[in-house]
């Protein structure tokens, strides 16, 4: 029987020593620092390990293999997926870093003018492919402290933004970038001006099924249930996109994920997971509200059975009250039962907040440990802050100052409120880890027919930590107290640069992990074996495609948190949208995520271009879709489902455990 662990909702709690009660929302305080949990560990040896000895070892030989990147210079390699020969990471292309720096943005009155005209007819959508409507200079500097970009509109006057409170950690992420991946191949499907990819070859091909939701969210960004028309995919065009994704230069490996709205209101949900399944993507997600999986327990089964590998959970904090601005009454009850339902069947879960300042910036460190507890069933935590488009672009410039929340506020709120993670040690820029997918490449470059996935994305865009969490006892442990990361990510650079053949590279990679390894530091029954073996099966070094359920065999799981910051069109910087991972796969191509979403309009040109019916329409021929909103409690059913036991209702205790569905 799986177990389902929570931490109780702390506004919801009698204030005690061990859990103080937070303050009313109004002026009330962020948790107090504390130190990571204790863990007792096994007594150690005073004699050297094994794994002690061989990491001196590989410190010692390093210089050697050093030499024989200088007197064996790699020839140049081109893979059949790629569009030519891979640059080293020396001649890669870097966009603009460091401030004070000019840079490509958009006014957001004059963004809402254009749009206006195009939707209208008054316009031609075509401005938007020949010229630059709505854009405007920006300067990225630092003030009093803070990086913020500064731009100004001949018509419609300043805007100031905030990008950082940490100029030090900002800057850590910036030096960290290894530069862009292939410059893509010029293609109709990515034919949109200066909103185009130019960059990378994506990470997480997006496709929205349906603008229909059974919810009403805020924040929301597509306005769902609001804008009077439905869009919705048929199967002809889900084929059509995802055939169409394979004909993209670079060929690659990439998450698809079913969007929406809410993707499981669409009846071709099961179909279009089978069928990008079929053309051989092995990582394919499901961006959810989990509604639909908490009240069928058999609806997990047939997803994970269609090929559904991940559900992206809309998640919030713990407990009701920190789910209240969903306007769902028992959204946290929901939450437990759809991640029940999902560990039932298999399905990793990614818990993603949306995270806006004053309202649950206080719960970040609470989803940390919920995702710790319950580390057998959750693999990611994906932090949103919040991005001001959608049903929330017309906010007030006071509401805007006071709500926003970026990258650095989130890093030093776990930090503060969890213990783990420092700043300037253990974060690094998504796009930092390429050189782990430039090695899988390099490897694998005469054999694959994809390229593997990388995000390749700007600096500024994301930014990750892993954790180590030992699924029995929860000791956490940040992978860089463990290795040296950041030699170990120029180590395997050098690696992939000098593109020795097959073994050489392994065996290189196996010093670079052993001399960047720190013994000392890792828990008892952790050695240098147990790591590589790890390394190889979970970056797809072993087999691409060939390492779902290699997390079953290690008493240790990997839990990587993130934070991935979209735009608005009060921070846009067009130097992240050239260079986006996560394209929209869409009737009009592929287009940045944060160019549909939040940048000049095309998902409100695309939806209404190819518009289903109107709701009025829908409404009489297919009837109303049940939106809970306005307080409402959404009902669930009491168990049910493939050997399905009740859920027992939680304790408001720490670490209560809850009966999951076997």
């Amino acid at each position: 029987m799986h177990e389902l662990a929570h931490s109780p909702d702390p506004r919801e709690e009698a204030a005690s020593d061990d859990h103080p009660a937070s303050a009313p929302r109004a002026g009330r305080a962020k948790p107090a620092p504390r130190a990571p949990r204790a863990c007792v560990e096994t007594p150690r040896s005073r004699l050297p390990s094994v794994s002690s000895i061989v990491c001196r070892a590989a410190r010692i030989v390093w210089p050697a293999v050093e030499k024989l990147h200088t007197l064996l210079p790699s020839k140049p390699r081109t893979a059949h997926w790629a569009p030519g020969p891979a640059e080293r990471s020396f001649e890669r292309k870097r966009p603009p870093l460091g401030w004070p720096r000019e840079t490509d943005s958009l006014c957001p009155r004059c963004v809402k003018e254009v749009r206006a005209e195009i939707l209208s007819g008054r316009r031609p959508l075509a401005d938007l492919v020949l010229g630059r409507p709505a854009e405007v200079k920006a300067t990225i500097r630092e003030e009093g402290g803070r990086i913020v970009m500064d731009k100004s509109c001949p018509r419609h006057g300043r805007i100031v933004d905030l990008l950082s409170i940490d100029p030090a950690f900002h800057r850590r992420i910036e030096r960290l970038f290894p530069g862009y991946d292939y410059r893509g191949v010029p293609t109709h499907l990515r034919r949109h001006g200066s909103s185009s990819v130019q960059w990378g070859r994506g990470a997480v091909l997006t496709i929205d099924l349906t603008n229909r939701c059974n919810m009403m969210c805020e924040p929301c960004f597509m306005d769902a249930n609001q804008v009077g028309y439905v869009h919705e995919l048929g199967m002809d065009d889900v084929r059509k996109i995802l055939d169409d994704s394979l004909r993209v230069i670079p060929r690659r490996q990439m998450s698809v994920q079913f969007s929406g709205g809410e993707p499981t209101l669409s009846p071709i949900f099961l179909d279009s997971i089978r069928y990008a399944r079929e053309n051989g993507y092995f990582a394919v997600q499901a961006a959810t509200n989990g509604v639909r999986f908490a009240q069928d327990p058999d609806f997990a089964f047939e997803a994970r059975d269609a090929g559904l590998r991940m559900a992206y959970l809309q998640f919030d904090g713990i407990g009701n009250a920190a789910h209240a601005h969903r306007k769902v009454a028992n959204l946290y009850d929901v939450k437990l039962r759809a991640i029940e339902h999902l560990a039932a069947a298999k399905i990793d879960v990614v818990l993603v907040p949306t995270i806006v300042n004053g309202v649950n910036d206080d719960q970040v460190g609470s989803i940390v440990d919920f995702a710790i507890e319950n580390s057998d069933k959750v693999s990611v935590v994906s932090f949103q802050p919040v991005a001001f488009t959608g049903r929330d672009e017309d906010v007030d410039d006071d509401t805007r100052a006071r709500q926003r929340y970026t990258l650095s506020h989130l890093v030093h709120d776990i930090k503060l409120q969890t213990g783990y993670a420092e700043p300037l040690r253990d974060w690094f820029p998504l796009s930092a880890l390429g050189p782990f997918s430039d090695l899988v490449d390099a490897i694998s470059h005469t054999t694959s027919p994809w390229g593997s996935m990388k995000c390749g994305c700007h600096p500024n865009c994301g930014v990750g930590t892993i954790l180590f969490v030992n699924k029995r006892t929860k000791q956490v442990i940040p992978l860089s107290e463990l290795l040296d990361l950041d030699q170990l990510l120029l180590d395997l650079t050098a690696i992939a640069d000098a593109g020795h053949p097959r073994t050489a590279m392994l065996a290189q990679t196996g010093v670079a992990l052993a001399r960047s390894f720190r013994p000392d530091k890792a828990p008892a029954g952790y050695g240098l074996p147990q790591l590589v073996d790890q390394f190889l099966s979970q970056t797809g070094a072993s087999g691409i495609g060939k390492t779902t359920g290699d997390s079953d065999r290690y008493p240790w799981r990997v839990l990587f948190v993130a934070g991935m910051w979209f735009q608005d069109v009060f921070n846009y910087d067009f130097r992240r949208t050239e260079a986006c991972i996560i394209p929209y796969g869409t009737q009009e191509g592929e287009i940045s995520f944060c160019a549909y979403n939040t940048g000049i309009g095309w998902r409100q040109f695309v939806e209404q271009r190819h518009m289903t019916a109107t709701t009025a329409r829908w409404y009489r021929e297919h009837g109303r879709t049940p939106v809970y909103a306005k307080g409402q409690a959404i009902p669930l059913a009491k168990g049910g489902g493939k050997g399905a036991g009740e859920a027992a209702p939680a304790e408001k205790k720490p670490r209560v455990r809850l009966h999951v569905v076997p």
